[in-house]
Protein backbone atom coordinates (compact mmCIF):
# COMPACT_ATOMS: atom_id res chain seq x y z
CA UNK A 1 0.00 0.00 0.00
CA UNK A 2 1.44 3.37 -1.03
CA UNK A 3 1.74 6.07 1.62
CA UNK A 4 1.53 9.84 1.16
CA UNK A 5 5.34 9.97 1.24
CA UNK A 6 5.92 7.22 -1.32
CA UNK A 7 8.99 5.13 -0.60
CA UNK A 8 11.25 7.97 0.51
CA UNK A 9 11.23 11.57 1.76
CA UNK A 10 14.13 13.33 0.10
CA UNK A 11 15.90 16.45 1.32
CA UNK A 12 19.01 18.10 -0.07
CA UNK A 13 20.30 18.32 3.53
CA UNK A 14 19.22 14.83 4.53
CA UNK A 15 20.18 11.22 3.94
CA UNK A 16 20.32 9.70 0.46
CA UNK A 17 17.71 7.07 -0.45
CA UNK A 18 18.79 3.48 0.19
CA UNK A 19 18.46 1.12 -2.78
CA UNK A 20 18.84 -2.61 -3.18
CA UNK A 21 21.63 -2.28 -5.71
CA UNK A 22 24.94 -2.49 -3.88
CA UNK A 23 23.42 -3.85 -0.68
CA UNK A 24 23.74 -7.52 0.14
CA UNK A 25 20.52 -9.56 0.63
CA UNK A 26 19.90 -11.02 4.08
CA UNK A 27 21.47 -14.46 4.59
CA UNK A 28 18.97 -17.34 4.70
CA UNK A 29 19.61 -17.93 8.42
CA UNK A 30 17.98 -14.58 9.09
CA UNK A 31 14.72 -15.55 7.37
CA UNK A 32 12.81 -18.31 9.23
CA UNK A 33 9.93 -20.04 7.42
CA UNK A 34 7.20 -18.27 9.42
CA UNK A 35 8.17 -14.97 7.73
CA UNK A 36 6.78 -16.42 4.48
CA UNK A 37 3.52 -17.58 6.11
CA UNK A 38 0.64 -15.14 5.43
CA UNK A 39 -1.08 -16.25 8.67
CA UNK A 40 1.75 -14.63 10.66
CA UNK A 41 0.82 -11.23 9.31
CA UNK A 42 -2.91 -11.92 9.55
CA UNK A 43 -2.90 -12.80 13.26
CA UNK A 44 -0.02 -10.48 14.20
CA UNK A 45 2.17 -12.83 16.24
CA UNK A 46 4.32 -15.93 16.17
CA UNK A 47 5.44 -17.89 19.25
CA UNK A 48 7.90 -20.70 19.86
CA UNK A 49 8.72 -22.77 22.92
CA UNK A 50 12.41 -22.24 23.73
CA UNK A 51 15.02 -23.80 25.99
CA UNK A 52 14.45 -26.71 28.35
CA UNK A 53 11.37 -27.53 30.40
CA UNK A 54 8.66 -26.69 27.89
CA UNK A 55 7.29 -23.63 29.70
CA UNK A 56 9.33 -20.69 28.31
CA UNK A 57 8.07 -18.96 25.16
CA UNK A 58 9.42 -16.40 22.70
CA UNK A 59 6.85 -14.22 20.91
CA UNK A 60 7.43 -11.92 17.97
CA UNK A 61 5.38 -9.57 15.80
CA UNK A 62 5.43 -8.42 12.16
CA UNK A 63 6.86 -5.15 13.47
CA UNK A 64 9.97 -7.07 14.55
CA UNK A 65 9.58 -6.70 18.32
CA UNK A 66 9.94 -9.64 20.71
CA UNK A 67 8.70 -10.52 24.19
CA UNK A 68 8.82 -13.64 26.36
CA UNK A 69 6.60 -15.43 28.85
CA UNK A 70 6.89 -18.30 31.29
CA UNK A 71 4.01 -20.55 32.34
CA UNK A 72 4.66 -21.42 35.99
CA UNK A 73 1.60 -23.43 37.05
CA UNK A 74 0.76 -20.58 39.43
CA UNK A 75 0.41 -17.78 36.88
CA UNK A 76 2.24 -16.44 33.85
CA UNK A 77 5.34 -14.26 34.07
CA UNK A 78 5.60 -11.93 31.06
CA UNK A 79 8.85 -10.29 29.98
CA UNK A 80 8.24 -6.97 28.23
CA UNK A 81 5.15 -5.73 26.40
CA UNK A 82 6.07 -4.05 23.10
CA UNK A 83 3.29 -1.81 21.73
CA UNK A 84 3.78 -3.29 18.26
CA UNK A 85 2.87 -6.70 19.70
CA UNK A 86 0.23 -5.22 22.00
CA UNK A 87 -2.69 -7.45 23.01
CA UNK A 88 -1.55 -10.08 20.52
CA UNK A 89 0.82 -11.03 23.33
CA UNK A 90 -2.25 -12.16 25.30
CA UNK A 91 -3.42 -14.16 22.27
CA UNK A 92 -0.07 -15.93 22.22
CA UNK A 93 -0.35 -16.71 25.94
CA UNK A 94 -3.92 -18.02 25.59
CA UNK A 95 -2.74 -20.33 22.81
CA UNK A 96 -0.78 -22.37 25.39
CA UNK A 97 -2.41 -21.74 28.81
CA UNK A 98 -5.44 -20.34 30.62
CA UNK A 99 -3.34 -19.27 33.61
CA UNK A 100 -3.61 -15.54 34.37
CA UNK A 101 -0.72 -13.15 33.97
CA UNK A 102 0.49 -12.43 37.50
CA UNK A 103 3.90 -10.83 36.92
CA UNK A 104 5.48 -8.53 34.33
CA UNK A 105 9.24 -7.95 34.15
CA UNK A 106 10.50 -4.79 32.46
CA UNK A 107 13.82 -5.32 30.67
CA UNK A 108 14.33 -1.54 30.56
CA UNK A 109 12.31 1.64 30.47
CA UNK A 110 12.04 2.23 26.70
CA UNK A 111 8.52 2.59 25.35
CA UNK A 112 9.13 0.50 22.24
CA UNK A 113 9.60 -2.55 24.49
CA UNK A 114 7.17 -1.98 27.37
CA UNK A 115 4.70 0.56 25.94
CA UNK A 116 1.80 -1.92 26.13
CA UNK A 117 2.32 -2.83 29.79
CA UNK A 118 -0.91 -1.19 30.95
CA UNK A 119 -2.98 -3.91 29.20
CA UNK A 120 -2.31 -6.27 32.13
CA UNK A 121 -4.15 -4.07 34.61
CA UNK A 122 -3.40 -2.82 38.12
CA UNK A 123 -3.17 -6.18 39.91
CA UNK A 124 -0.14 -7.50 38.04
CA UNK A 125 3.17 -7.22 39.90
CA UNK A 126 5.74 -5.33 37.84
CA UNK A 127 9.43 -6.00 38.50
CA UNK A 128 12.26 -3.79 37.19
CA UNK A 129 15.55 -2.15 38.05
CA UNK A 130 15.68 0.88 40.36
CA UNK A 131 16.81 3.10 37.47
CA UNK A 132 13.90 1.96 35.30
CA UNK A 133 11.48 3.08 38.00
CA UNK A 134 13.35 6.38 38.40
CA UNK A 135 13.16 7.11 34.66
CA UNK A 136 9.49 6.13 34.38
CA UNK A 137 8.64 8.35 37.35
CA UNK A 138 10.56 11.22 35.78
CA UNK A 139 8.91 10.80 32.36
CA UNK A 140 5.42 9.43 33.14
CA UNK A 141 3.45 7.42 30.59
CA UNK A 142 0.05 5.92 31.42
CA UNK A 143 0.86 2.97 29.18
CA UNK A 144 3.96 2.14 31.25
CA UNK A 145 2.87 1.78 34.89
CA UNK A 146 5.54 2.22 37.53
CA UNK A 147 7.16 -1.00 38.75
CA UNK A 148 5.77 -2.36 42.01
CA UNK A 149 9.04 -4.08 42.94
CA UNK A 150 12.59 -2.96 42.08
CA UNK A 151 16.16 -4.06 42.75
CA UNK A 152 19.64 -2.56 42.39
CA UNK A 153 22.09 -5.37 41.54
CA UNK A 154 20.60 -8.88 41.69
CA UNK A 155 17.20 -10.33 42.50
CA UNK A 156 15.35 -13.63 42.24
CA UNK A 157 11.74 -14.07 41.16
CA UNK A 158 10.05 -17.32 42.22
CA UNK A 159 6.51 -17.96 40.98
CA UNK A 160 5.05 -21.42 41.55
CA UNK A 161 8.54 -22.84 41.92
CA UNK A 162 9.69 -21.39 38.57
CA UNK A 163 12.71 -19.19 39.13
CA UNK A 164 14.04 -16.24 37.19
CA UNK A 165 17.36 -14.61 38.05
CA UNK A 166 17.47 -10.86 37.47
CA UNK A 167 20.78 -9.03 37.24
CA UNK A 168 22.03 -5.54 36.47
CA UNK A 169 25.66 -5.20 35.38
CA UNK A 170 25.74 -1.49 34.53
CA UNK A 171 24.56 0.80 31.75
CA UNK A 172 24.75 -0.48 28.18
CA UNK A 173 21.85 0.05 25.78
CA UNK A 174 20.49 2.35 28.48
CA UNK A 175 20.67 2.67 32.27
CA UNK A 176 18.64 -0.03 34.00
CA UNK A 177 18.73 -2.60 31.16
CA UNK A 178 18.77 -5.96 32.97
CA UNK A 179 19.52 -9.64 32.36
CA UNK A 180 16.59 -12.04 32.93
CA UNK A 181 17.67 -15.68 33.16
CA UNK A 182 15.71 -18.87 33.57
CA UNK A 183 18.31 -21.34 34.93
CA UNK A 184 16.08 -24.41 34.59
CA UNK A 185 15.13 -23.54 31.02
CA UNK A 186 18.54 -22.06 30.10
CA UNK A 187 16.81 -19.09 28.48
CA UNK A 188 18.37 -15.63 28.73
CA UNK A 189 16.58 -12.40 27.92
CA UNK A 190 18.82 -9.42 27.23
CA UNK A 191 17.23 -6.76 25.10
CA UNK A 192 18.73 -4.47 22.44
CA UNK A 193 22.25 -5.86 22.42
CA UNK A 194 22.12 -8.82 20.01
CA UNK A 195 19.56 -9.11 17.21
CA UNK A 196 20.25 -12.72 16.20
CA UNK A 197 21.53 -13.16 12.67
CA UNK A 198 21.99 -9.45 11.98
CA UNK A 199 24.21 -6.50 12.82
CA UNK A 200 21.30 -4.86 14.74
CA UNK A 201 19.61 -1.56 13.99
CA UNK A 202 21.54 1.67 13.39
CA UNK A 203 23.99 3.21 15.84
CA UNK A 204 24.45 0.05 17.91
CA UNK A 205 20.68 -0.22 18.27
CA UNK A 206 20.63 3.41 19.42
CA UNK A 207 22.55 2.51 22.55
CA UNK A 208 23.68 5.11 25.07
CA UNK A 209 26.83 3.55 26.50
CA UNK A 210 28.87 1.87 23.77
CA UNK A 211 31.60 0.63 26.11
CA UNK A 212 28.80 -1.04 28.07
CA UNK A 213 27.26 -2.31 24.80
CA UNK A 214 30.53 -4.11 24.03
CA UNK A 215 30.84 -5.45 27.57
CA UNK A 216 27.30 -6.82 27.39
CA UNK A 217 28.32 -9.28 24.65
CA UNK A 218 30.84 -10.82 27.04
CA UNK A 219 28.33 -10.77 29.88
CA UNK A 220 25.74 -12.56 27.73
CA UNK A 221 28.29 -15.26 26.94
CA UNK A 222 29.00 -15.70 30.66
CA UNK A 223 25.55 -17.33 30.99
CA UNK A 224 24.83 -20.99 30.23
CA UNK A 225 21.95 -20.50 27.78
CA UNK A 226 20.29 -22.42 24.95
CA UNK A 227 18.09 -19.56 23.77
CA UNK A 228 18.53 -15.79 23.82
CA UNK A 229 15.57 -13.43 23.55
CA UNK A 230 17.16 -10.27 22.14
CA UNK A 231 14.12 -8.07 21.52
CA UNK A 232 14.46 -8.05 17.70
CA UNK A 233 13.92 -8.99 14.89
CA UNK A 234 13.15 -12.30 13.15
CA UNK A 235 14.20 -15.10 15.49
CA UNK A 236 15.55 -16.03 18.91
CA UNK A 237 19.30 -16.51 19.22
CA UNK A 238 21.88 -19.12 20.04
CA UNK A 239 25.29 -18.92 21.68
CA UNK A 240 26.88 -19.04 18.21
CA UNK A 241 24.83 -16.00 17.15
CA UNK A 242 26.32 -14.00 20.02
CA UNK A 243 29.86 -15.21 19.31
CA UNK A 244 29.52 -14.20 15.65
CA UNK A 245 28.28 -10.67 16.28
CA UNK A 246 30.87 -10.20 19.03
CA UNK A 247 33.53 -10.87 16.38
CA UNK A 248 31.85 -8.35 14.05
CA UNK A 249 31.79 -5.64 16.73
CA UNK A 250 35.43 -6.15 17.63
CA UNK A 251 36.46 -5.96 13.97
CA UNK A 252 34.57 -2.68 13.71
CA UNK A 253 36.12 -1.32 16.91
CA UNK A 254 39.61 -2.18 15.73
CA UNK A 255 39.13 -0.38 12.42
CA UNK A 256 37.50 2.61 14.14
CA UNK A 257 40.53 2.95 16.43
CA UNK A 258 42.79 2.65 13.38
CA UNK A 259 40.83 5.40 11.61
CA UNK A 260 41.16 7.70 14.63
CA UNK A 261 44.92 7.24 14.62
CA UNK A 262 45.02 7.96 10.89
CA UNK A 263 42.66 10.94 10.72
CA UNK A 264 42.48 12.67 14.11
CA UNK A 265 46.07 13.81 14.47
CA UNK A 266 46.91 17.49 13.93
CA UNK A 267 48.21 17.08 10.39
CA UNK A 268 45.25 15.03 9.16
CA UNK A 269 42.73 17.39 10.76
CA UNK A 270 44.19 20.34 8.86
CA UNK A 271 43.59 18.46 5.65
CA UNK A 272 39.82 18.32 6.25
CA UNK A 273 39.45 22.11 6.63
CA UNK A 274 42.06 23.41 4.23
CA UNK A 275 40.68 26.14 1.96
CA UNK A 276 37.26 26.24 3.64
CA UNK A 277 37.60 29.45 5.66
CA UNK A 278 36.43 29.84 9.25
CA UNK A 279 32.82 30.24 8.17
CA UNK A 280 32.73 26.71 6.74
CA UNK A 281 34.74 24.84 9.37
CA UNK A 282 31.67 22.71 10.16
CA UNK A 283 31.72 21.36 6.62
CA UNK A 284 35.24 20.13 7.26
CA UNK A 285 34.15 18.69 10.63
CA UNK A 286 31.40 16.67 8.96
CA UNK A 287 33.82 15.39 6.34
CA UNK A 288 36.31 14.46 9.08
CA UNK A 289 33.97 12.33 11.19
CA UNK A 290 32.28 10.80 8.15
CA UNK A 291 35.68 9.93 6.67
CA UNK A 292 36.53 8.07 9.85
CA UNK A 293 33.24 6.17 9.62
CA UNK A 294 33.82 5.45 5.92
CA UNK A 295 37.31 4.07 6.66
CA UNK A 296 36.03 1.73 9.38
CA UNK A 297 33.06 0.68 7.23
CA UNK A 298 35.18 -0.15 4.19
CA UNK A 299 37.73 -2.12 6.20
CA UNK A 300 35.07 -4.05 8.12
CA UNK A 301 32.91 -5.01 5.16
CA UNK A 302 35.79 -6.15 2.95
CA UNK A 303 37.56 -8.20 5.61
CA UNK A 304 37.63 -11.98 5.29
CA UNK A 305 36.34 -13.12 8.68
CA UNK A 306 37.12 -16.17 10.81
CA UNK A 307 34.97 -18.58 8.76
CA UNK A 308 36.25 -17.37 5.39
CA UNK A 309 33.20 -15.24 4.58
CA UNK A 310 32.75 -11.48 4.66
CA UNK A 311 30.34 -9.83 7.09
CA UNK A 312 27.71 -9.11 4.39
CA UNK A 313 27.71 -12.87 3.70
CA UNK A 314 27.29 -13.73 7.41
CA UNK A 315 25.02 -11.08 8.93
CA UNK A 316 21.86 -9.38 7.70
CA UNK A 317 22.01 -5.62 7.34
CA UNK A 318 25.80 -5.41 7.23
CA UNK A 319 25.99 -3.22 4.13
CA UNK A 320 23.07 -1.07 5.32
CA UNK A 321 23.85 -0.40 8.97
CA UNK A 322 27.64 -0.71 9.32
CA UNK A 323 28.29 2.92 8.36
CA UNK A 324 25.97 4.06 11.19
CA UNK A 325 27.63 1.66 13.62
CA UNK A 326 31.07 2.84 12.47
CA UNK A 327 30.10 6.46 13.11
CA UNK A 328 28.86 5.68 16.61
CA UNK A 329 31.72 3.35 17.55
CA UNK A 330 34.34 5.84 16.33
CA UNK A 331 32.70 8.79 18.05
CA UNK A 332 32.25 6.98 21.35
CA UNK A 333 35.77 5.55 21.19
CA UNK A 334 36.82 9.20 21.00
CA UNK A 335 34.63 10.20 23.95
CA UNK A 336 34.51 7.11 26.20
CA UNK A 337 38.05 5.74 25.84
CA UNK A 338 41.60 7.05 26.16
CA UNK A 339 43.20 9.56 23.80
CA UNK A 340 46.58 8.05 24.67
CA UNK A 341 47.81 11.38 26.06
CA UNK A 342 46.96 15.07 26.01
CA UNK A 343 48.26 18.35 24.66
CA UNK A 344 51.44 19.56 26.34
CA UNK A 345 52.24 23.26 26.37
CA UNK A 346 52.61 24.44 22.79
CA UNK A 347 51.83 22.21 19.82
CA UNK A 348 52.49 18.61 18.98
CA UNK A 349 49.52 17.03 20.67
CA UNK A 350 48.62 13.51 21.74
CA UNK A 351 48.15 10.63 19.32
CA UNK A 352 44.81 12.01 18.31
CA UNK A 353 43.78 15.44 19.44
CA UNK A 354 40.11 15.54 18.45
Amino acid sequence: MASRYGDFYASKWGFPKAVTEGNAPSPQQFMPDYLNDPSFYAKGWHAENVGDGGNFYWVTSPAGYDAGFVVTGDGVVVIDAPPGLGENLQSAIRSVTREPVTHLVYSHWHSDHIGAASQFGPDVKIVAHDLTRELLARFPDKYRPLPTETFSTDAALDVGGTKLELSYKGADHCPGNIYIYGPAQKVLTKIDIVSPGSVTFAHCDVSENISGFYQAHDDILSYDFKALIGGHISRWGTREDVEVVREYWHDLLGFAEEALWEMSNAEALQGFVVGLGREHQMVGAENWINSIANYATEKTLTKTTSNGQTWPERLAGATVWTKYHAWTVAETTRTERTHHGYQAEGNGGPAYIA
